[in-house]
């Protein structure tokens, strides 16, 4: 397999509205991640992903921009930036940007000419198109956020597609001119010296261009899924955009890919196909309720073992893996995959850590991740700031599908907002955010999980991603090694082997807070095996056979690297 720095890398996300506010204003910006960037260092990470710090009126926390080639206010100026990327270029850091293509604000220069008339020069720049009636849109589609994909606009009597806020209006990719402004303001970027791109919604820029109606779900709208995502021009434009931009640069590249299927990922990222280095999927993260995202139960260790397999080993040899437990659309990784309590909260951080970690692919930590941060204690729906959040909660109970109590249920495991809490920094007030009030709350449990005291703390989750990235860059196993799943059936346990020429690595990984049998391989049981990692003070190398509650450990069995 081709290596690539790429491969190797560990990746932090940052959300900077709340990493850290240098400037008193509630509201964390640039300055704030330069004072951050020795954190950062001593963890041990290669890249950072900032997500959008463009202009934007913030309908949708900056995934709404109004122009690519300014710094929203709130976060500094481009002075701030240019000064970001010099530091931590010094430092050894690169920082991929936030690249959110398939749709812009309704603030957008383009848009507000768009909508001025018919024949402006710029209506074609978005998706317009007739009703079916008086005021019936041109079809049936749902938008992501709720409500219709469609707005009608009062001034020309059209409709044009929004399939997320109806403040965020999808470019037409079809238009060549589009294509070119947007690989101009991406070169332009690349020029000023940044190391690549996570592609925001990519998978839905091309549309087909009949605009059939969906499958109606749940009662509501119909689907647009089939139409909309992974369109009939999809790869034609990304390789488009490769040959004119990505492939002039050495750059990082990774499309959020909704719905996509391991086959459709070959297509986006394999090696020959000269579009993405890799794609996020969704199949682990995607709720399997009736409600979909919407639920509240605990994800099931069969299914998440049988998806991140399939992954593991149907990408194979052709496309590159990128793995995470959570994001800033997430909730927290320790109170979804873990347990949250205070008996367990470390060691179940350290368990999903060691799983991920350990596989092929690129790992990517979300902001607190390595401080094991957990999901707000929400007990109000007016604590809730998240546009997805608020809408799912007054369409689900406007309609009568869900329960007050149910939907707030489901918003206290499933919410946005749970990623978007402050970065937990000390004990002092705010966790050391802010000086002022935050824009969103603090976590009431920052005086017991935050940097300060885990900096401090050999034993702790930050202390043990430290040893992960270490033992990542030490043993090319981790990074190459081919995956295979052990124990398959086993409700527990995921366990698994990784291969590269004669070296094995053994992963075991407790999901329960009940003791485990786990069935150790025969290789691994001679004298020469290393245990690299364990995350109790007593390794399970002394308990063979059993592993103690949200215990894991890797076992590495081949030449010891120096």
């Amino acid at each position: 397999m081709e290596r690539k720095w790429w491969k190797e890398a560990v990746v932090y996300q940052i959300y900077p509205r709340s990493f850290k506010d240098s400037n008193g204003d509630g509201i964390g910006d640039l300055n704030g991640i330069r004072e951050k960037l020795q954190y950062l260092k001593l963890l041990g990470i290669d890249v950072i992903w900032l997500s959008p710090i463009y202009q934007s009126p913030n309908d949708d926390n900056g995934y709404d921009i109004s122009d690519y080639k300014m710094i929203m206010d709130e976060f500094g100026t481009m002075k701030d930036f240019d000064d970001l990327l010099k530091e931590a270029h010094e430092i050894g850091i690169r920082i991929i940007m936030d690249l959110v293509v398939n749709h812009t604000s309704d603030e957008h220069p383009w848009f507000l000419e768009s909508r001025k008339s018919r024949e402006n020069p710029y209506r074609d720049y978005y998706i317009w198109r007739e009703g079916k009636g008086v005021g019936v849109p041109p079809n049936n589609w749902g938008a992501c956020f709720g409500g219709s994909a469609w707005k009608l606009d009062e001034n020309t009597g059209m409709y044009y597609l929004h399939l997320f806020s109806p403040k965020q209006p999808d470019l037409n990719w079809e238009n060549e001119t589009v294509r070119r402004e947007v690989f101009e303001m991406m070169d332009w970027w690349c020029r000023k010296g940044i190391d690549g791109f996570r592609m925001d919604v990519i998978s839905m820029i091309s549309k087909n261009q009949a605009f059939p109606d969906g499958e109606v779900k749940e009662g509501l709208y119909g689907d647009f899924s089939p139409y909309a995502v992974h369109g009939p021009m999809v790869h034609t434009y990304l390789k488009e955009m490769n040959e004119k931009v990505l492939s002039k640069y050495d750059l990082m590249t990774v499309g959020e890919t909704a719905g996509v299927t391991v086959e459709e990922a070959r297509k986006y990222a394999g090696a020959q196909e000269h579009e993405l280095n890799m794609v996020f999927h969704f199949e682990h993260v995607e709720g399997d309720g009736e409600l979909l995202k919407w639920t509240d139960k605990k994800p099931d260790l069969l299914r998440l073992k049988k998806i991140l397999s399939r992954w593991q080993e149907e990408l194979g040899e052709e496309a590159w893996n990128s793995l995470y437990w959570d994001n800033h659309d997430q909730p927290r990784a320790v109170s979804r995959f873990g347990d949250d309590s205070s008996r367990y909260r470390a060691v179940s951080a350290k368990m999903l850590a060691t799983c991920l970690h350990m596989m092929r692919g690129t790992p990517y930590i979300y902001q607190g991740e390595e401080l094991g941060m957990t999901n707000f204690p929400f007990t109000e729906l007016t604590q809730f700031k998240d546009i997805e959040s608020l809408n799912a909660y007054g369409e689900l109970t406007g309609k009568g599908l869900v329960s007050h109590e149910k939907m707030m249920s489901y918003l206290r495991c499933k919410s946005r907002d749970h990623a978007r809490t402050p970065m937990q920094w000390d004990d002092g007030p705010s966790a050391g955010f802010t000086v002022s009030v935050p824009w969103i709350s603090v976590n009431p449990n920052y005086t017991e999980i935050n940097a300060k005291k885990e900096l401090a703390d050999k034993n702790s989750v930050f202390h043990y991603y430290r040893k992960l990235i270490e033992l990542r860059k030490k043993y090319e196993i981790i990074v190459y090694g081919s995956y295979q799943l052990i124990m398959k059936e086993d409700a527990r346990v995921f366990a698994y082997i990784r291969s590269l020429q004669s070296e094995r690595l053994l992963v075991l990984c407790n999901f329960s807070d009940e003791e485990a049998a786990v069935s150790i391989p025969e290789e691994f049981l001679r004298e020469d095996v290393k245990c690299l990692i364990d995350n109790y003070d007593n390794p399970s190398s002394q308990r063979r056979g059993r592993l103690l509650p949200y215990e894991a450990a890797a076992y590495y069995l081949g030449k010891e690297k120096n």
